[in-house]
C-alpha cells in the first residue's frame, strides 16, 4: 500500500510520474517498481524497508529522465570526432508499449509462446507445491490423530479436551 505518512507518499506519486494521478485506499503499487534491496526479508513477512520509494521503470521516452553528460571541451571534441548514424544499428519500427510489468504482452508472437511455455512451466511447479503440501498435512493431522488416541487410552485428557483438540486433526468438521 501507498504509506500514510503524507511526504512519503507525496515521494511515491513524483516517482511514478503518472498524469493525473491520484492515491485512493485501494491503490497498490506492484512490487516489481521497487529494487531487491528495498525489502526487508529476515522474518516470515517480507516487508518494504522504511523510506523505501519505487524507482524501478521502464519510462516511454517522453518521461524518461535526461542522461547527465559532461560538457568539457574534450568530451564535446570527442562527441564531434565520432559522427554516428544510428539509423544503421535501430532500423525504425513502431513505439514500444510501456512495459513496466511483466504481464504486459510482447509484440513478438515468438516472445509471446517463450513467456507462455515459462507461465505453463510455473503451474506444474505450484501444482507440485500444492500436492506436497497437501501431503504433509495429511501426514500432521494422522500424527495428531494417533496422539490424540493414545493420550485417550491412557487417560491424560478428557472428553471435552479430546474434541477440541480432535478438531486440528481433522477429526471434527
Amino acid at each position: 500500500r501507498f504509506p500514510s505518512d503524507t511526504g512519503l507518499r507525496s515521494q511515491w506519486e513524483v516517482a511514478i510520474r503518472r498524469e493525473g494521478f491520484v492515491v485512493t485506499e485501494l491503490t497498490k503499487p506492484c512490487s516489481e517498481h521497487f529494487k531487491p534491496d528495498d525489502f526487508d526479508r529476515t522474518g516470515q513477512i517480507v516487508r518494504l524497508r522504511d523510506g523505501a520509494t519505487p524507482s524501478v521503470f521502464n519510462f516511454p521516452c517522453h518521461l524518461q529522465r535526461p542522461v547527465v553528460t559532461r560538457n568539457t571541451k574534450t568530451s564535446r571534441k570527442a562527441a564531434e570526432s565520432l559522427p554516428v548514424d544510428l539509423s544503421q544499428h535501430f532500423p525504425e519500427s513502431e513505439p514500444q508499449p510501456n512495459d513496466d510489468h511483466s504481464y504486459a504482452l510482447p509484440n513478438s508472437p515468438t516472445h509471446l509462446k517463450v513467456r507462455l511455455s515459462e507461465a505453463l512451466a510455473r503451474v506444474e511447479s505450484l501444482e507440485r507445491e500444492k500436492q506436497n503440501a497437501k501431503a504433509r498435512e495429511r501426514r500432521a493431522k494422522k500424527t495428531i490423530k494417533s496422539l490424540l488416541e493414545d493420550l485417550k487410552e491412557k487417560n491424560l485428557i478428557n472428553e471435552e479436551l479430546n474434541e477440541r483438540l480432535g478438531f486440528h486433526s481433522g477429526k471434527i468438521n
